[in-house]
């Protein structure tokens, strides 16, 4: 996907192959490639109970590792050290203004316990069903997660971008709580009308993930005039009359709501 569409144009105007030495290796999808591969074949093995095991040593391991290792900035960490060292500055992310992948290689050991997480929320759920002791549970093991992430985070910061051990718990937290809140709304209060546009998203996450990148891209790639497609359908048909901020906003709904269509 980052090497889409496998062409560019030079100096001259001449579309050209885009050469692989400057192509982001590490993303999203292959974050989540990863780590449902990783957390599959330990929960096969291991089952629940080794995959609990498995998620703390993985958490704290990460831990031990950003600290020995490196410091916790983009250029200094464990994890860029690695990524720099097996696939060089080229194949990272430069969003930040450094070679720096938020999804790579040493953060889907952590990100593999929201994976695990997931699988035995969800399993928590089939076998003891959606009822009230259910949900009050999630919602306290949820609630506790997210102590618990306060409370190391004083240590080791909630951070996205390093995949911090104290950001899997936030978030597992949140998932939990959230979860237990969308069932008792959906399934047991029976109040589900308005689900549909979500579900939209939620059956095809994948797909639609895939099409924004590549319909985005292809907007950024053709060109009309001298400006990208992208930028002429902004300045035209939103910034024109909505101004700067709302034709933002207005033209990212659109693309959003392209895509769910």
């Amino acid at each position: 996907m980052y090497w889409f569409p496998f062409v560019t144009q030079n100096e001259t105007g001449e579309w050209v192959f885009k050469p692989f030495e400057t192509t982001r290796v590490f993303g999203v999808l292959q974050r989540i490639a990863l780590c449902y591969g990783i957390a599959s074949l330990v929960i096969h093995y291991f089952k629940v109970k080794g995959a609990l095991l498995f998620s703390v040593l993985a958490l704290i391991l990460y831990r031990v590792i950003l600290f020995e290792f490196g410091d916790l900035t983009l250029e200094g960490n464990a994890g860029t050290k690695l990524d720099l060292w097996l696939l060089g500055p080229n194949h990272l992310y430069h969003g930040e203004g450094v070679a720096f992948d938020p999804e790579g290689l040493l953060s889907t050991l952590p990100a593999t316990v929201n994976v695990i997480a997931g699988y035995v929320a969800g399993m928590f759920l089939q076998r003891n069903g959606k009822n009230y002791e259910t949900l009050a549970k999630l919602l306290m093991v949820g609630a506790v997660l997210l102590v618990m992430a306060a409370w190391w985070g004083l240590m080791f910061p909630i951070n996205k971008k390093l995949w911090t051990s104290t950001y899997v718990l936030h978030t597992v937290g949140i998932d939990l709580m959230v979860l237990a809140i969308l069932v008792f709304i959906i399934e047991i209060a029976k109040l589900n009308k308005w689900t549909y546009f979500f579900e939209v998203f939620g059956k095809n996450t994948l797909f639609i993930y895939l099409l924004s990148e590549v319909f985005v891209i292809m907007m950024w790639t053709l060109r009309v005039g001298d400006t990208s497609l992208y930028n002429w359908i902004y300045e035209k048909v939103f910034q024109s009359w909505a101004g700067d901020y709302n034709g933002s906003v207005l033209f990212a709904l659109w693309v959003m709501l392209t895509c769910w269509g």
